[in-house]
């Protein structure tokens, strides 16, 4: 049986969560993502407490305003100084494929929703990235629920 849910984002914990593949089609986004948290108060969680689950397809739909960008960061030497200042840089559209591509394998640091604008931020080893997307709306549809335990049961 296959679950999904629309619209119920904040549902779940995306924090850690790992990035399996990510696509941008002419009208949506979609990421697959593993080691997602499924709190209690989603729909579809009839357990009543916070499961887990792999393999999650993440969509956003009728996308617009798709932005990508690496973000900022400094560079200190051990005693503390500073040795190096990069600014944000918006990835240009000819470098998305590959930009996404490298994201994959990464971790999800939040995705948080205003209005129709999503914000995704991805750690990388060394630094994150942000990718910024207006959709209509967001469906979720995951195979099935896991014990955190298998997990370490952490929150």
């Amino acid at each position: 049986m296959r679950y999904r849910t629309e619209n119920e984002w904040m549902n779940f914990q995306f924090k850690e969560a790992r990035i399996g593949e990510i696509r941008v089609m002419s009208n949506n986004m979609m990421m697959a993502l593993d080691q997602v948290i499924i709190l209690p108060e989603n729909s579809c969680n009839r357990d009543i407490r916070a499961m887990r689950t792999n393999g999650l397809e993440l969509r956003i739909w009728d996308i617009e305003d798709f932005t990508v960008v690496e973000e900022g960061y400094q560079v200190c030497d051990p005693e503390g100084r500073l040795m190096r200042r990069e600014t944000d840089r918006i990835v240009p559209e000819e470098e998305y494929l590959t930009t996404l591509r490298e994201l994959e394998g990464c971790g999800l640091y939040s995705i948080e929703k205003e209005g129709e604008q999503y914000r995704i931020s991805i750690d990388t080893e060394d630094h994150t990235f942000l990718i910024q997307v207006k959709g209509t709306r967001d469906t979720q549809e995951w195979d099935r629920f896991m014990n955190l335990e298998e997990m370490g049961g952490v929150l």
